[in-house]
């Protein structure tokens, strides 16, 4: 593997969605991650989906069963080799499997302890049930986004409270403790919680007393310049134009400049100039319209649909979706010009790569078979 994390090794206990996901991110950059799969019937059936295929692909994985000692004791042989350990479990569970912080951290002193929760280790929910829709919803971000008038809020899919203040959060939070670690020699904790992490991207908007109802303000929905249109072929645009010299650009294009119109910035009038607009986008076409566009410095883009944007000009020059094995997935990123990341592997079956990784914990051919014959290892 290459990548700016080359030489960092991660162990994951396998979960589901947000951590996979950042597991996903630290592979991608180049880290050793070892999958720790469960010896269960239930996980040998659950082959991945297309969602699970992405986002668990570039570790290595060894099955172990963890209600097994020995199975706990190969993985804490794993967590002294390691930089840190992730892990998505309901708070309590990996105490109870005897791979909590306490016994971790007693194998290695200088590990870091990734926790991926949705309510965080403390609190009066901790311990609750609860998916994306939910952490969303007690932060504030689900009222913020959909229809102005009192529609329904809208999900923005499961981007914001899994991945975005999920898996990402976990991410960043494991680099920062590995950055720590490595200068004073000690590990910690990290507690990333999805209402944490979805609070954290609504930093822009929790303190705006000015902020109005939902989409009457000028990034959700309700400024004429800058929103999503539909147009002739019930296809959608998407519009952009904050600065006032994009703006002046957008009313050119649309056949408005020149016209007697109320300041971009009257609040009072961007209801009844998105409705003026909208009759506009819909004399054309998608396509039309990109052509109207062309060239234009003044933010537009078609709103295109993911078969759509994995063959766009822009996107394929960048290589910024690619497809393997017919399954379409997005490149590793950010982009490093010294230490650059490559599409790591694809996500290993159970158990793939369990000889390998015991045999550099230094057990023998011998000592590998019999925990396999055990049920140790899968």
């Amino acid at each position: 593997m290459t990548g700016p994390l080359s030489g960092v090794r991660v162990v994951e206990l396998a979960g589901l969605g947000p951590a996979p996901f950042a597991g996903m991110m630290l592979a991608d950059m180049g880290a050793d991650v070892i999958r720790v799969d469960r010896v269960t019937r239930d996980h040998e059936v659950a082959e991945s989906t297309a969602l699970s295929e992405v986002i668990e692909r570039g570790r290595r994985s060894i099955a172990v069963n963890l209600k097994d000692e020995r199975g706990v004791g190969v993985v804490l042989d794993l967590v002294a080799t390691a930089d840190a350990l992730m892990e998505g479990f309901r708070p309590g569970v990996a105490e109870r499997l005897g791979i909590g912080p306490a016994p971790s951290l007693a194998r290695n002193p200088a590990l870091v302890y990734g926790r991926m929760t949705g309510w965080g280790q403390t609190g009066p929910l901790a311990r609750t049930v609860g998916h994306d829709v939910n952490y969303i919803a007690l932060t504030g971000v689900l009222d913020s986004i959909g229809p102005a008038g009192g529609g329904d809020p809208v999900l923005p899919l499961n981007l914001v409270g899994d991945f975005g203040g999920g898996g990402m959060l976990l991410a960043f939070g494991l680099v920062c403790g590995i950055v720590s670690a490595r200068a004073t020699g000690r590990g910690q904790v990290v507690d990333a919680a999805m209402v944490d992490g979805a609070a954290l991207l609504m930093a822009p908007y929790l303190a705006r007393d000015e902020w109005g109802p939902r989409g009457t303000n000028m990034v959700d929905g309700g400024a004429h310049f800058y929103g999503v249109y539909a147009t002739a072929d019930d296809r959608y645009v998407a519009v952009g134009a904050l600065e006032p010299q994009f703006y002046a650009v957008f009313l050119d294009r649309v056949g408005l400049a020149g016209a007697e119109l109320p300041e971009q910035m009257d609040r009072e009038a961007w209801p009844r100039l998105r409705e003026r607009v909208g009759a506009i986008f819909r004399t054309r076409t998608r396509d039309e319209w990109c052509a109207v566009f062309a060239g234009a410095e003044t933010c537009f883009a078609p709103v295109l649909s993911r078969d759509e944007a994995a063959a766009d000009p822009h996107l394929a020059a960048r290589g910024t979706i690619v497809t393997r094995d017919g399954l379409r997935q997005p490149a590793p990123a950010p982009r490093f010009d010294a230490t650059p990341a490559t599409l790591p592997p694809p996500r290993p079956r159970p158990g793939e790569h369990g000889d390998a990784v015991l045999t550099e914990l230094g057990l023998d051919a011998a000592e590998i078979a019999t925990l396999r014959a055990a049920g140790v290892i899968g």
